[in-house]
């Protein structure tokens, strides 16, 4: 089980780091917003499906068909991707284009695309591809405390698959489908979320028409709003959820509690996911690929204490150290949208502030 396991992590990974960057390829800064934001409710709406599926399958058929069923929605998607899928990584095109019509620089095909050197070997640029999201980790600072809140933000959600089965069965006694169907806050949460997108659409074009020179500079800073009304709302959720967990409390407000959780994890990730994608439009792969192994790593070690915290603090107090936890890294989206541009000019790899539209 842990070798089938590492292997579902490793292969799942290549998705984590690389479909972000495959819609920055796709879409156009003015248009970006909208995929974004569906892009970053999967990984939300995904982990709280699982364990709503998996209660009516562990409920009423044989354990195996959860497998089964992860199994025939994975081999679906990986036939699709293998005729569907193609290159979008600008540098490569180019270079596959240069190479094909046998050009010279400046003949049509832009000459980045022929002074570019491939590298040696397989073997380079594999330690460079792997190198480079940790080089961002550890000598960005935007990049390294914005992917440290989600990453404690993911594995509080990934913790909340231990903690619910202990609220919801021993306070109110659920069965194990029921238990499956308390997710649905967080998962409202996050279609909420996704239906805020005209304003954040309409915030966009106000922050770019109003805070800027000539009205039309446009800055990456601009794209974490979504991340600076989530964060608090995360709290709030929490603290919503942990005081209300007790018997006395109808079991609707634990609930009512975490959609606000839901919400404010998807505000904050739908504006620090797009902000990585602005601020590093040439390495964003690269960045998503650092924040993926950041919150997966939180989000595989929160749940290997999740029931022994809940156990020894009670719930109340359980819920509460967490969310103590995201007060302390309230300040970070507000931080990096005030002086995001100062950093970024001092930095390696993010852009500077973009030209006008």
């Amino acid at each position: 089980m842990l070798a089938g396991r590492m292997l579902g992590g490793l292969t799942s990974a290549a998705f984590q780091s690389v479909a972000g960057g495959t819609i920055g390829d796709l879409f156009t800064r003015e248009t970006l917003q909208l995929p974004m934001m569906v892009y970053t409710a999967t990984p939300f709406a995904g982990p709280v499906l699982g364990p709503l599926l998996g209660g009516f399958i562990n409920s009423f058929a044989s354990w195996r068909w959860s497998f089964y069923v992860i199994i025939i929605w994975s081999a679906s998607l990986w036939v699709i991707t293998i005729l569907f899928m193609k290159e979008t990584y600008a540098p490569v095109l180019l270079r596959k284009k240069a190479l094909h019509s046998q050009t010279t620089p400046g003949e049509g095909v832009d000459s980045g695309a022929v002074v570019q050197p491939r590298a040696a070997s397989m073997q380079q640029a594999l330690l460079w591809s792997m190198s480079r999201p940790f080089l961002l980790l550890f000598l960005e600072p935007m990049c390294f405390c914005l992917c440290l809140y989600t990453a404690v933000i993911i594995g509080t959600l990934y913790l909340f698959f231990g903690a619910f089965p202990l609220v919801f069965s021993n306070l109110y006694g659920f069965n194990l489908w029921q238990i499956g169907l308390t997710f649905l806050g967080q998962l409202t949460g996050t279609f909420i979320g996704v239906a805020l997108d005209p304003l954040w659409r309409w915030n966009l074009q106000r922050l770019i028409r109003n805070c800027s020179v000539d009205g039309k500079e446009f800055r990456p800073e601009y794209r974490l709003p979504p991340a600076i009304l989530g964060a608090p709302l995360i709290t709030v959720g929490l603290f919503w959820f942990g005081w209300s967990s007790t018997a006395s409390i109808h079991w609707i407000m634990p609930i009512i509690g975490s959609v606000f959780f839901g919400l404010g994890v998807f505000l904050v990730f739908q504006g620090v996911i797009t902000f990585l994608v602005d601020a590093y439009p040439l390495y964003a792969a690269s960045a998503l690929a650092a924040n993926a192994f950041l919150r997966s790593s939180f989000a595989a070690a929160f749940p290997l204490f999740g029931v022994q915290m809940y156990e020894a603090l009670g719930y109340q107090w359980a819920t509460s150290l967490l969310a103590f936890l995201t007060v302390a890294m309230l300040p970070f989206p507000y931080i990096f949208y005030r002086f995001g541009p100062q950093i970024r000019a001092k930095s390696r790899f993010a852009t500077a502030d973009q030209p006008p539209l």
